[in-house]
């Protein structure tokens, strides 16, 4: 007999599942954060911040938009790991209020000042880390504990954050070590459903070669690449960290081609995955090729193939496949989500090349509009979903007698 898959409760639909709040808030505030950005970063507008406006733009993507999706993922994730019920209600609640504490303390920190600012911040993933490890240890799923590891290292990325930020200046080894951190957590959870989806699909609608099964060459990969990751947040410009970087952008690669995404051209729900995901190779060449020849690809040119382009594509794109799965949606891709996946690989695209160009602003104003308009686009789409119970699948009509 199945489980039940929530408890029923005295509490909104919104507060049911992890996915639903945290994707909701954090896609708003993806979208209006980068509108607020640019007039920042031109002067235009303040914050009560104590970071610079550049630190308080790289921390609110990382640990407060990015932050906010690995924690609805993972909540959403666990229950289907442990056959145990999802965090929902009160509990819930608290997560999400504890993340919204961190939102203000961050942009008025310097009135409540930045250590105050950096508890409150820094409380919400361990938080998210205890609460997803009780329920991983109590359903006694103790390979999956693994995946808690990427999240306290994200934690400790937002504490050097905080630190490098208010005491050296500028947050260099905390955003860097932040973005590996949310790679990793790309490559392993994106190793599992990438295939599992593309497997499904292809043996349904378009019979015939298959992805590669996980096997010891995925362990290899995420392994030498977590490594790599590593050298980049302390030592990025060191040429064994560019070499090192180089190796992983080549394992990637082929990791992504065994999995047969070039078959799934008919299900935007499924070569947008393929299609996030090769920012993750990309990010490595770019980011290693600039240990050696920084004047010829600069650095910001692999940060944001792996800010923008792996983790914003991939959160991007699975979002909208827990969304339809999880509320009782055909797993099917309107013109509407075709168009935000559209916007994110563009915004993707556009803000590397701005990186490369500079000296046209058009590019960053292009790649920001594309972004807003993905993750806005998403909170329109989905938002009504979100906040609604999910829809009762429709029964058979019963036989005739």
């Amino acid at each position: 007999m199945a489980i039940p898959r929530t408890k029923p409760g005295n509490y909104p639909a919104v507060l049911s599942y992890g996915f639903r709040p945290f994707f909701l808030l954090g896609s708003i505030y993806a979208g209006i954060s980068i509108l607020f950005w640019l007039p920042l970063l031109y002067g235009r507008l303040e914050t009560a911040s104590a970071f610079a406006p550049v630190d308080w733009h790289i921390h609110e993507m990382l640990f407060g938009y990015v932050a906010a999706i690995v924690t609805g993922f993972l909540l959403t994730a666990i229950p289907n790991w442990t056959g145990r019920l999802p965090v929902q209600g009160l509990p819930l609640f608290a997560l999400v209020a504890i993340w919204l504490a961190g939102r203000f303390a961050v942009f008025f920190s310097a009135d409540i000042g930045w250590v105050v600012a950096a508890v409150i911040d820094s409380a919400f993933l361990l938080a998210v880390a205890v609460a997803a490890a009780v329920e991983i240890i109590a359903g006694r799923n103790w390979r999956n504990l693994k995946v808690l590891a990427p999240v306290m290292v994200l934690f400790a990325a937002n504490v050097v954050f905080h630190l490098e930020a208010n005491i050296a200046g500028a947050a260099d080894i905390g955003r860097r070590l932040g973005i590996g951190a949310t790679v990793v957590l790309i490559m392993i959870i994106g190793g599992r459903i990438i295939p599992s989806f593309t497997r499904n699909w292809l043996a349904r609608a378009n019979p015939g070669r298959l992805p590669v099964p996980f096997n010891r060459f995925d362990g290899i990969t995420i392994a030498v690449s977590g490594l790599a990751l590593t050298a980049w947040a302390f030592l990025p410009e060191r040429p064994e960290t560019g070499a090192a970087l180089l190796v992983a952008a080549l394992l990637n690669t082929a990791r992504l081609t065994r999995w047969a995404g070039d078959r799934t051209l008919r299900d935007p729900l499924v070569i947008v995955l393929h299609a996030a995901y090769l920012f993750v190779p990309l990010g490595f060449a770019l980011a290693g090729a600039a240990a050696f020849v920084p004047d010829v690809v600069v650095p910001a040119a692999g940060l944001h193939a792996l800010g923008v382009g792996a983790i914003g594509s991939m959160t991007l794109a699975v979002m909208a496949r827990a969304t339809l799965g999880h509320t009782g949606r055909e797993l099917k891709a309107g013109s509407g989500t075709c168009m935000v996946f559209a916007a994110i690989i563009i915004s993707s695209a556009l803000r590397i090349a701005a990186a490369f160009l500079p000296g046209v602003p058009a590019l960053l104003h292009a790649s920001a509009a594309t972004w807003t308009l993905a993750f806005l686009g998403y909170a329109l789409l989905y938002g009504g979903a979100l906040v609604r119970p999910r829809l009762r699948q429709r029964q058979p009509n019963p036989a005739p007698s």
